[in-house]
């Protein structure tokens, strides 16, 4: 409704025209990537932290790690920004410190044979992992790190820091927006980078905006 008062008009929003939406709880889901990965991943979610949840990227990457590089993954050390991972010789999972408890506790709920360990990492801080944590590694998975402009230069700091000669950086995102492509731009001044082409399920996701 509109209303009238001295400083001209105000606009009044009821519940009765935008319904407010119910907060979403915690989930625990099972994840097996179409029958790729067997005992199957559980994960749970929270759906109040960006980072508590699983976004398309990061399961595009798992499908295509699970499906084409497992031989690749064997006995080497991943270090991981935002992303759970799979089963090699070492796994040390990075995010905000807000989402330190989740991923201790989801790597508490499947309890895995490959020793893993969950640090806090943020973008463009020193770096500051426990001296458990590979340096440089020999993989580096990033998947939907891709969502904030002002964040790519500290992104990509993070990234040059962490990474050595011998480091592969598998990485996935979603385009959602024209400006998500100046990360790639930005990246390719620093890094070697080759889009990926021997995914069986390339022109599926390629629909949906993402790149591998």
């Amino acid at each position: 409704m509109l209303d009238a008062n001295p400083d001209g008009l105000s606009v009044s929003i009821t519940e009765e025209l935008v319904p407010c939406t119910a907060p979403k709880s915690p989930c625990t889901a099972s994840i097996d990537f179409d029958g790729l990965l067997d005992p199957p991943l559980v994960l749970q979610d929270d759906p109040t932290e960006c980072g508590g949840q699983l976004w398309p990227g990061g399961m595009v990457l798992a499908k295509y790690l699970l499906r084409c590089k497992m031989d690749e993954l064997k006995d080497k050390t991943i270090l991981a920004l935002s992303l759970h991972p799979l089963h090699p010789s070492q796994i040390h999972l990075t995010d905000r410190a807000p989402i330190l408890p989740l991923l201790e506790h989801n790597i508490a709920l499947n309890r895995p044979r490959t020793p893993t360990v969950a640090h806090i990492l943020d973008w463009g801080s020193p770096i500051t992992l426990s001296s458990t944590a590979p340096f440089p590694p020999d993989i580096l998975l990033a998947a939907d790190c891709v969502y904030f402009e002002p964040a790519f230069p500290l992104l990509l700091q993070t990234m040059r820091e962490l990474m050595g000669t011998g480091t592969v950086c598998y990485f996935c995102f979603k385009k959602r927006r024209r400006a998500d492509m100046g990360f790639v731009k930005m990246a390719r001044k620093i890094f070697e980078v080759k889009v990926v082409k021997d995914d069986p399920d390339g022109g599926v996701w390629e629909r949906e905006g993402l790149q591998l």
